[in-house]
């Protein structure tokens, strides 16, 4: 049997993944010769050409891609161990590094910590706020143990590095002006407000979904006014200036001036999910700590609009 080398293996899973040698380098706090000459190593241990020239770059050879195909069972199989091996010697002690993005981590991995604080004080929680693309970097190269973030924005569930827990359909309300004409209407729906001015971001997610949810309830929503931040978006909504869709997990509580109205037939919502590497779910703390999770979505998923 040839000989396989763990550690080199991951070097050319990350070549797969960052494309050079030296983002490769760079990642995994190597010199790009290193990671050359590691690769070189494990070709020649493997008995077949990995790397092909295309340019000033490197692709990676059918035969390298049919050694990762085998590899990430390795590296799944690992995990668990890993896995295994934490429950059995902390039993209930563990840390469990988050990256979260924003919004969730007021509304749904700070209460999950402070559950934990009481139910299972040896699990100790790190977060660190990022947005997806960073979050699932982290999570790649083993800087975080869990990851949340936007459906949409998330891995699909067929990448085989990870595996994806749904947590909360988290419903959108609509944010009016207090003297808004339909601030205090029964049965509002997003159709009712077509001709209003909508403030939203100018790309990305946010952007996406407020165009879709307008679009499935018949309309496409004018854009009066572009903005990233909840504070920024419901200043503007208080001042008359248009009207917007917000996460209920993201509402900012406003004295007067800002209706939150839960809308009716349309009801559209976005869709939350935890990532944690393929096998590492199986860890009793990283288990605890997407039960304190599931516990907060069921709670914010129930609850009233504000």
């Amino acid at each position: 049997m040839v000989e396989w080398d763990i550690r080199k293996l991951q070097i050319l899973r990350t070549l797969r993944e960052r494309g050079t040698v030296t983002a490769t380098a760079e990642a995994l706090r190597m010199t790009p010769s290193a990671v050359s000459q590691q690769l070189t190593n494990l070709a020649k241990q493997l008995g077949v050409p990995l790397l092909e020239a295309q340019g000033r770059r490197v692709r990676l050879t059918d035969a390298a891609r049919l050694v990762l195909r085998h590899a990430e069972a390795v590296f799944e199989q690992l995990e668990r161990a890993d896995a295994e091996l934490a429950a059995y010697v902390h039993g209930e002690v563990g840390e469990v590094r988050v990256g979260a993005f924003s919004t969730a981590v007021p509304a749904l991995v700070v209460p999950a910590v402070r559950a934990l604080r009481e139910a299972h004080p040896g699990v100790v929680v790190r977060v660190r706020e990022a947005e997806a693309g960073e979050a699932y970097e982290l999570l790649a190269a083993g800087d975080v143990d869990l990851a949340l973030s936007l459906a949409a924005q998330a891995p699909t569930a067929a990448d085989p590095r990870f595996t994806r827990v749904p947590l909360l359909a988290d419903p959108l309300d609509i944010a009016l002006p207090r003297d808004h004409p339909l601030a205090d209407a029964d049965g509002l729906r997003l159709a009712d407000l077509a001709g209003e001015p909508w403030i939203f971001g100018g790309s990305g997610p946010w952007s996406d979904i407020t165009r879709g949810a307008c679009e499935a309830a018949g309309f496409s929503p004018v854009q009066g006014h572009s903005a990233a931040g909840w504070t920024a978006i419901l200043a503007m909504v208080e001042a008359g200036m248009g009207v917007a869709l917000v996460p209920r997990t993201a509402a900012v509580r406003r004295e007067g001036g800002v209706v939150m109205r839960e809308l009716t037939a349309d009801r559209p919502r976005r869709h939350v999910v935890a990532a944690v590497r393929k096998g590492a779910e199986e860890g009793a703390a990283v288990g605890r700590v997407l039960d304190a999770l599931r516990a907060v979505a069921s709670g914010l998923a129930d609850g009233p609009s504000r």
